[in-house]
């Protein structure tokens, strides 16, 4: 699809597929910001609204890195320089108006696993090393920090309560969209921190979509063994599609959704957008679209004073 600046980018499932899928209510559609002093970014209209929370999904545009990484890149572990994506995160951290050293990291290796942060926590994998590993998952309450989750064709899911003020964003791949990640943080933040689902917010980022995401009868398979839900009636959706020669299409959109409709999610506090990072070379990075020579991505979600 072509994406026109500054403008509202609308998902194209089909009122059909809509249907279908059980997203009838669900907002759907990106706004792509390209305002002059701030970096290019997308955001859900939704959780714009929401007073005192932040967010934004990056794009590979408006940074100083170079190369396969150029130009907007968050990570030095794929051979970017640290004073390049030190200067990326400062970039974006002043487009929030919140501290590079108040930001907080996940560390994804594709687990359920939520990690509870707070102050103590501020810099970690952005000023500071992280003293964790397997957190695909970061909550909060603490006021002034901000959370960040790496994405590239997996899904960034953030998460706001704007009566508890409680955020919380998840990296889910097709392994921790099966192990329930999303439910995860559902639980977290309804059982250990008060919050009533009912007031939740949650917002489905850009990743590879469901019309290029091809896997094996393997991961159907393991898919299908971990999932918390029915994964006949996925295949009815249209969420698992079957190509033929074992080959499948896999809507992570669709699955990560209905998880959290069926845990509860209001459809008009559900946004979910059909950027997808394969089809989108020029603006988004893909592991697949680029055969792993590739920067970073990054969802932000912030919790203001």
């Amino acid at each position: 699809m072509q994406i026109k600046e500054n403008d509202i980018i609308r998902c194209v499932y089909t009122q059909q597929e809509t249907e279908k899928l059980g997203l009838t209510g669900v907002a759907q559609g990106l706004t792509y910001h390209t305002d002059p002093g701030k970096v290019p970014y997308l955001s859900f209209p939704g959780l714009e609204a929401l007073p005192g929370i932040g967010h934004l999904y990056t794009t590979r545009l408006g940074g100083v890195s170079e190369g396969i990484f150029g130009d907007m890149n968050f990570s030095i572990l794929r051979g970017d320089t640290p004073e390049h994506v030190h200067e990326n995160y400062g970039r974006v951290a002043a487009t929030l108006h919140i501290e590079p050293s108040h930001l907080v990291a996940s560390y994804q290796t594709h687990t359920k696993v939520v990690r509870d942060v707070d102050e103590a926590s501020w810099g970690m994998g952005v000023t500071r090393d992280r003293d964790y590993v397997d957190v695909d998952g970061l909550i909060t309450a603490t006021p002034d920090t901000g959370l960040v989750i790496f994405y590239a064709d997996c899904v960034p899911i953030l998460f706001a309560d704007p009566v508890k003020r409680v955020i919380a964003a998840c990296h889910a791949g097709w392994r921790g969209t099966a192990m329930g990640i999303p439910g995860e943080v559902l639980h977290k933040m309804t059982q250990e921190y008060g919050c009533n689902i009912q007031n939740i917010h949650a917002g489905i980022g850009p990743s590879i979509s469901g019309r290029e995401y091809e896997v094996g009868q393997d991961v159907i398979d393991a898919f299908a063994m971990d999932y918390p839900g029915d994964v006949e009636a996925l295949k009815e959706m249209g969420v698992i599609h079957a190509k033929g020669n074992g080959k499948f299409l896999l809507d992570l959109w669709g699955a990560n959704a209905r998880l959290l409709l069926n845990a509860g999610i209001l459809p008009e506090h559900l946004e979910i957008t059909d950027i997808c990072t394969f089809e989108n070379p020029e603006l988004l990075f893909s592991h697949r679209a680029s055969n792993g020579k590739r920067g970073v991505l990054c969802a932000f979600l912030t919790l203001q004073e």
